[in-house]
C-alpha cells in the first residue's frame, strides 16, 4: 500500500524537481520507500518551512552503488489534477 510521505527539501533540490529537471531523490532509506509513495517534499530553507511544496509519486528505487541504508528514487510530479492527494 502506497504511503504519503512530507519530506524537508532544501531550495537549491526543490527548484529543479518543481521545474521537472530532477527527477530523482536520493535518501536515507529509514521510511520505507516503496514505489507508489507520495512524497510531499516541503520547502525549507536550514530556517523554516517557505510554503513551497510539490507532489511526486516514486516509479523505481534502487539501492545500486548507495552509500548502506541509502535508495535512489526515480520520481514524476503529480499531475495538477491529483493534487488532492
Amino acid at each position: 500500500m502506497s504511503k504519503k510521505i512530507d519530506l524537508k527539501i532544501m531550495p537549491e533540490y526543490f527548484d529543479p524537481v518543481a521545474r521537472r529537471v530532477k527527477t530523482f531523490e536520493i535518501r536515507k532509506n529509514d521510511r520505507d520507500y516503496q514505489v507508489g509513495d507520495v512524497l510531499r517534499l516541503r520547502e525549507f530553507d536550514g530556517v523554516s518551512y517557505t510554503g513551497r511544496l510539490v507532489r511526486v509519486i516514486v516509479t523505481y528505487i534502487t539501492d545500486y552503488a548507495q552509500r548502506d541504508g541509502y535508495v535512489v528514487m526515480s520520481i514524476r510530479r503529480k499531475e495538477t489534477r491529483d493534487e488532492t492527494n
